[in-house]
């Protein structure tokens, strides 16, 4: 009997230590200050949530491009807010593709007879 042998790379595991946890801790940091102003994960449940985080990663860039480097408020980087905000418009991507997934296969699961 062959050996069985575990390659992680063939076997098109997740690299998870390729994130670099350094910057990865700025947005937590983020997070957290979102956390402590707001509650936790209220930002989930805005309304029109997708253009508003899309119109703040906006801001946080150009206030970055005009050479200011930390938000005023939280005094974190603009870069770890426009980070933050990309993860916010990826939820609300998938959270529309999820839903419109799911009314696809309800229509589909209807009955036509």
């Amino acid at each position: 009997m062959e050996e069985s042998v575990k390659n992680d790379i063939k076997d098109d595991k997740l690299m998870w230590d390729l994130l670099p946890l350094q910057l990865i801790k700025k947005i937590v940091e983020v997070y957290h200050f979102g956390a402590k102003k707001y509650g936790p994960n209220t930002w989930q449940n805005l309304e029109n949530g997708y253009n508003r985080y899309k119109a703040a990663l906006f801001r946080h860039l150009t206030a970055f491009e005009e050479g200011e480097i930390y938000d005023k408020e939280s005094k974190l980087p603009h870069l770890a807010h426009m980070a933050w905000n990309a993860i916010a418009l990826l939820h609300f991507s998938m959270k529309k593709e999820k839903h419109h997934e799911n009314n696809s296969n309800q229509s589909d699961n209807r009955r036509t007879d």
